[in-house]
């Protein structure tokens, strides 16, 4: 992954973080997947709380120039995808998550280490 692309990763992953979302996990899919280079996963509480992760991934990224080529699920809240062409953003609410189970789709993807700040 360009080192651009990594950080802009890192940068999604901050911001699901920063609101409250959990259980956040990223994987590279180079090989496994043809449709992106890496997937991003992560849960929000609720609907209203999904929705607002994915508002705050969106607008964080668009600080940096990136816009998703599409968005699916903003008005459901239940389950949102972002793409952004070389990484994928999967957010769900609890239980959305376990029915569809990406990361068994994924399981050959290599999980990445994601650089996040713990704010005190």
């Amino acid at each position: 992954m360009p080192e651009n692309s990594r950080q802009k990763l890192d940068t999604a992953a901050q911001a699901i973080f920063d609101k409250k979302g959990i259980n956040i996990l990223a994987l590279d899919v180079k090989g496994v997947s043809s449709l992106t280079d890496y997937v991003l996963i992560a849960e929000g509480n609720v609907d209203r709380h999904v929705i607002a992760i994915a508002r705050e991934v969106m607008d964080v990224l668009e600080k940096q120039g990136e816009k998703p080529l599409y968005v699916e699920g903003l008005q459901t809240g239940d389950w949102i995808v972002l793409d952004y062409l070389d990484y994928m953003i999967h957010i769900f609410m609890p239980g959305f998550r376990d029915k569809y189970r990406l990361e068994e789709i994924f399981r050959d993807g290599k999980i990445v280490d994601l650089k996040l700040k713990l704010h005190e």
